[in-house]
């Protein structure tokens, strides 16, 4: 009811409204933003495991600090799980979320910010000390209407940053990412870019990272190049804020599992199990690159119903050339026929001949029993995804992780 509501309103009027519902919700909570020191993080890939990040050093460096990201709300120390399935909710939350972190004794936030959250001008009234730029690749694209209009609206994320009140504005950008200098390029007093050149000499794999930064060497317990560039991101803009290295090295080295982000699942079991977010061409090569080392049984949601379907093949096709064997599963097909999701998906295999199961449990449970010692079963696309969204707005309950779990046991595993 609500999409059809939308769908009859002239997309100027629809644009004012989510404009002045966005003040509005500033107002209500006294613009709290003007009481903290505010980073957002943006891009397609990495953005959450940046908060975490981020988060984790600014409280090794005894600051008291409020997070907001797709995983989970931080206050302090209390912790709620986001099951919202938006990064940025709507109706006054991110401005009573702030007001919270004030109330609470928060000193700093670190917020993800999306570009369909920009689109609804759900930053607005959110005055920002810092901005990182994680990378940007196609994602989103049928809403956005094509890459030049989604990428101008992280864009417009930067442009924000130009407008905030706050001194020193801070702008820390990936410069190996095409749209990392037009980030930097940002009217603020302190840029801060990041490369794996920062990084050398350095090693990223299925156990972690290994890298030298400002002459310190890190070892971190993140698997992966994405973690490592989401490790730079964050020192970048620690540095910028003046927050000692001896203090961010502790944080990363000692930082605990982010949860539907590479998770491991350990239950005793002779091969790796691991939960991951990746749902995009791109972040399925950079997981499977991670665990090359592996034979790698891929479980993976046919990329969620109603949006961005030029991916299924190009999914179909990276899942075919990296990994042993697959198996297709339910990924929130919404109100498109799971099915047929899932045969679109399949076009893209030639090498192998992938298995459709479109009951998530039983293709996890069935990824499992098949696992041999030293073969990695990565059970990608939903992460930390509360629900899995069917037709009508019928919504299941949902953990991979959990689930995972479960089905170890069922098998002798605890």
């Amino acid at each position: 009811m609500k999409n059809f509501i939308r769908s009859l309103l002239p997309e100027p009027l629809l644009q004012a409204y989510h404009f002045v519902l966005a003040y509005s919700g500033a107002v209500l909570y006294g613009f709290p933003s003007r009481k903290l020191t505010v980073i957002a993080i943006t891009g397609t890939k990495g953005k959450s495991s940046t908060v975490e990040l981020v988060a984790e050093i600014l409280r090794a460096s005894g600051i008291k600090v409020a997070s907001a990201s797709t995983i989970r709300f931080c206050v302090g120390d209390e912790k709620k799980d986001n099951l919202y399935k938006m990064t940025m909710p709507g109706r006054f939350f991110l401005q009573k979320f702030l007001r919270s972190a004030v109330n609470a004794g928060c000193t700093h936030a670190v917020v993800e910010m999306t570009s369909e959250g920009a689109l609804q001008y759900r930053h607005k009234g959110v005055a920002l000390d810092a901005l990182i730029f994680t990378n940007l690749q196609p994602e989103h694209l049928e809403r956005h209407g094509g890459f030049e209009a989604y990428a101008a609206a992280k864009l417009s994320l930067a442009k924000h940053l130009e407008e905030s009140p706050k001194r020193p504005r801070i702008i820390a950008a990936n410069t190996d990412d095409t749209y990392g200098q037009k980030f930097l390029d940002a009217k603020v007093e302190m840029r801060a870019p990041f490369s794996l050149k920062d990084a050398e000499p350095y090693t990223a794999d299925d156990k972690g990272a290994r890298f030298v930064w400002r002459g310190v060497l890190f070892s971190v317990p993140l698997p992966g190049i994405f973690n490592l560039y989401n490790c730079l991101a964050a020192l970048a803009l620690g540095e910028a804020l003046g927050l000692k290295t001896v203090d961010m090295k502790r944080a990363l080295e000692h930082m605990p599992v982010i949860p539907g982000r590479a998770e491991s699942i350990k239950s005793g079991q002779p091969f790796a199990v691991v939960v991951d977010y990746a749902h995009t061409p791109d972040s399925l090569r950079a997981l499977f690159e991670t665990y090359k080392n592996k034979n790698i049984v891929c479980v993976f949601g046919a990329t969620g119903g109603g949006r961005d379907a030029w991916k299924r093949v190009e999914m179909g096709k990276v899942v075919d050339e990296c990994c042993g064997s697959a198996i297709i599963t339910d990924d929130s097909p919404y109100d498109e026929d799971p099915q047929k999701i899932a045969e679109a998906v399949s076009v893209g295999f030639t090498k192998h001949t992938p298995l459709i199961i479109l009951d998530r449990r039983m293709a996890i449970a069935a990824a499992l029993k098949g696992a041999k010692e030293g073969d990695a079963v990565l059970i990608c696309g939903m992460g930390t995804d509360p629900y899995i969204m069917g037709a009508r707005g019928k919504k299941e309950p949902w953990s991979d992780a959990n689930v995972a779990r479960e089905e170890l046991a069922k098998l002798g595993y605890t």
